[in-house]
């Protein structure tokens, strides 16, 4: 803690501004590997979620043999695909869920790390 206070004080007598706590934390490696760690799985599975829920009224729009493909007597190819949505979607949730906790346990021990050097 004290090295850094004279860092910080050594660059503002040089006239450079002192870096806050939340810079130094934002230009660490660890903090930008998980910055790439987090873009990596909510990049795909946000562009994943949006091509699936925009294909039903897609699909119905433009698609309706496909669509009206009977499966059973009274179940057709749209209803389990309309269907299939809320299933995706709650798979999607349970898979950020453990994602996130994989970020907050990295965040966890990256803050740990810094306070060392913070």
């Amino acid at each position: 803690m004290q090295a850094n206070l004279n860092s910080d004080v050594s660059a503002s007598a040089k006239g450079a501004r002192p870096q806050t706590e939340w810079e130094k934390i934002a230009e660490s490696a660890q903090f930008q590997q998980l910055v790439r760690k987090k873009r990596a799985f909510l990049i795909p599975a946000t562009i994943f979620f949006i091509v699936y829920y925009f294909a039903l009224p897609i699909l119905a729009g433009y698609a309706k043999p496909l669509m009206a493909t009977k499966i059973t007597d009274s179940i057709n190819f749209g209803y389990l695909f309309a269907l299939s949505q809320f299933v995706m979607a709650w798979a999607l949730a349970h898979l950020y869920a453990k994602k996130a906790d994989e970020f907050d346990h990295t965040a966890s021990e990256m803050r740990k790390n810094m306070r060392g050097g913070l």
